[in-house]
């Protein structure tokens, strides 16, 4: 199994230039993971100069950039808004092929006031959907996420509800599509992750392993200290034989990194012990 991390509790450090790309990757490989997510509002630069320093910046490290997430809006009202974010999304994919990624992260976009279920399910499936062929040829794994809110999103997540999740799920399912499953983000508006889980399992190619304080509430909390029915999750993963990338989500914001210490060797841990 590998494991890898999305370092969200660094991202406000990161913006402000307080800490850099190479900090993380340092960090990450000092906790002993096998790769280390970035997010596409990091990059300063989609060049190809830019990103092979990137990538060999991690591997100086010993570690892979394993996964990248962007957040791709294809439930925004406006036409022209969807079609940036397409083209946007083509971009990413080339980007991540030159830095190594194994995995990208997609989502359906904002819960715009406004925007019907029905028009936002067929948007987001043809979004989702446009560049699933030349990720694949590129080595890239597009992995739909069933989503909270996004680094700078005014919305939750149109297809933040299990229901809608699915829904999107089955108008891509013969997309070639992959899932980027999220172990919390359901228990957020009081769904059942197991249940969604099981529905999408055959099609999951990496894990945001995450945890929220309590059911009902967006509030990420440090791995094993919440509500999510994280060995429960990793019991049925096992089981089925999953062999992805666990990517622990820290997003608790503790001080000192230690969100990220305590994290990390739980969630090894815990799967190790399935």
């Amino acid at each position: 199994m590998r494991f890898s991390c999305l370092p969200v509790s660094l991202y406000s450090a990161i913006s402000a230039g307080e800490r850099t790309l190479a900090d993380w990757f340092r960090l990450a490989a000092a906790l002993g993971l096998d790769g280390a997510d970035i997010s596409v509002a990091h990059l300063d630069s989609l060049d190809s100069e830019y990103l092979d320093r990137l990538r060999q910046q991690a591997q100086d490290v010993g570690i892979v950039i394993a996964g990248m997430v962007t957040y791709t809006d294809f439930t925004h009202p406006a036409p022209a808004e969807r079609q940036r974010h397409r083209q946007e999304l083509r971009m990413y994919i080339d980007a991540a092929a030159r830095l190594g990624v194994d995995f990208l992260r997609v989502t359906a976009g904002q819960k715009h006031p406004g925007v019907t279920r029905a028009d936002g399910v067929a948007w987001a499936a043809d979004g989702l959907t446009a560049w699933v062929d030349e990720a694949n040829a590129a080595g890239v794994t597009l992995a739909y996420e069933n989503h909270a809110i996004g680094y700078g999103w005014t919305h939750f997540d149109f297809s933040q509800r299990a229901r809608v999740f699915l829904e999107i799920c089955e108008a891509t399912a013969d997309s070639g599509l992959r899932i980027l499953f999220d172990t919390a983000n359901p228990l957020a508006v009081d769904d059942d992750p197991l249940a969604a889980l099981e529905a999408v399992l055959s099609r999951v190619a990496a894990v945001h392993v995450s945890d929220i304080r309590r059911i009902g509430a967006f509030e990420p909390v440090v791995l094993g200290s919440g509500v999510a029915p994280l060995d429960a999750i990793f019991s049925r993963l096992h089981a089925a034989g999953f062999d992805g990338w666990l990517s622990i989500e820290e997003a608790s914001k503790t001080k000192f990194e230690d969100g990220f210490q305590r994290a990390i060797p739980y969630a090894r841990k815990l799967w190790w012990n399935q």
